[in-house]
């Protein structure tokens, strides 16, 4: 997991590459997403679900809790001393804090809650529950790994019985919209205006962080396989299946409690868990196995400084958008309008001009990473 400092280090040479593959294409989608040329002209895979359902979008945050899971099993970092761990997480909360104030950083409404400070908190309580639930025998995985699945079958119960059960004041038990669920109760109460763009519910909220933690926990049980003794193959065999279980169980939960990312319910950690075992097994098949790595370098290079990449995106993106410019038709406008509207838009038809230009964002932050990978230079927290 990439993230800030100020040193060069070199690049260990046993990382696994199809995880830092799998970070990167997860951290591509990310940016691609988030980028559009114009909100209003957008292909519908490329948006996330209005409420409940899911699209592509709605897979990339859940992908990368998965990642951080997986790689605790693989970082000698879990297993070291507590200050740094609580130093790696403070740094990552606070890169989301800065990144919510960015440029202004108004005290009124500066939005807690975010992207970032949930990773913070799910990699914290992941190292906190993966460490108490190893055994006295290290090499007693599986073990480890019944433990872990224990843990997070009680997080996805618990939080979907504090859905269901939990009568919001005013409301009623089982109130799944989106001002009047119990989360958003929660949330207004303890946060009040420092939510995401002021709205009475916020989707990195208080409450929906802990089923976000199951899925790390998902990530780690991932991990603990890889380190098993089972021949690569049947790894691949082993995630696959899991995975394609957890799809099954994840869309039939999803007759009664919603898949929605917004909630983060039950249902869509299983679901989107699923699906991320199911997407990194093809990554460790193709790379790691099958040695296919020629098309994979560009993705590599995005995951080995990935949090870096998440802080340089929204930083690159805020800025175009306070630099005020003149349009064409001589009205004020933003820099990334103006952008848009006169090297994209004049293109391609608008919804593929739009995908052009959140794409050349891509290459630009592409270009500066690339620019570090030559240097060997990987900024961690």
């Amino acid at each position: 997991m990439g993230s800030v400092a100020a040193a060069p280090t070199a690049k260990p040479a046993s990382r696994l590459i199809s995880l830092d593959v799998f970070r990167g294409l997860t951290m591509a989608g990310m940016v691609i997403v988030n980028n559009p040329g114009d909100w209003a002209t957008v292909y519908p895979p490329l948006l996330h679900a209005e409420w409940h359902g899911w699209t592509p979008t709605d897979l990339i945050f859940p992908y990368f809790l998965f990642i951080v899971g997986v790689s605790m099993t693989l970082s000698r970092g879990s297993l070291g001393p507590w200050g740094r761990i609580l130093r790696r997480a403070a740094v990552i909360a606070g890169l989301g804090l800065f990144l919510a104030g960015f440029p202004y950083f108004p005290l009124a409404t500066w939005r807690i809650p975010g992207v970032l400070q949930r990773i913070a908190v799910c990699y914290l309580a992941g190292v906190m529950i993966f460490r108490a639930t190893a055994p006295a025998q290290p090499e007693r995985l599986l073990r480890h790994a019944l433990r872990l699945g224990a843990w997070t079958a009680g997080l996805l119960l618990v939080y979907w019985a504090a859905l269901m059960w939990i009568r919001v004041p005013g409301g009623g038990a089982g109130d799944l919209s989106p001002d009047g669920n119990v989360g958003a109760f929660i949330d207004r109460t303890l946060i009040g205006n420092h939510l995401y763009r002021r709205r009475p519910w916020d989707p990195e909220g208080i409450l929906s962080t802990v089923p976000a933690i199951g899925t790390t926990l998902l990530g780690v049980i991932g991990g603990l396989l890889l380190r098993s003794k089972e021949s690569q193959g049947r790894k691949v065999l082993w995630l696959v299946s899991g995975g394609a279980v957890l799809i099954i169980v994840g869309f039939a939960w999803d007759a009664v409690f919603p898949i929605n990312k917004n909630l983060w319910t039950s249902s869509y950690v299983l679901f989107t868990g699923g699906a991320a075992a199911v997407t990194f097994a093809l990554c460790y098949w193709a790379i790691d196995i099958g040695g296919w790595k020629a098309w994979s370098k560009p993705f590599e290079i995005l995951g080995l400084n990935a949090i870096t990449l998440y802080v340089l995106s929204g930083l690159f993106t805020k800025t175009l958008l306070i630099i005020p410019v003149t349009g064409a038709d001589g009205e004020p406008t933003t820099l990334y309008r103006y952008l848009y509207v006169t090297l994209f838009a004049p293109l391609a038809a608008p919804k593929n001009a739009s995908l052009l230009f959140a794409a050349s964002h891509l290459v630009v932050l592409f270009l500066v990473l690339y620019g570090l990978y030559r240097r060997r230079i990987f900024l961690k927290a």
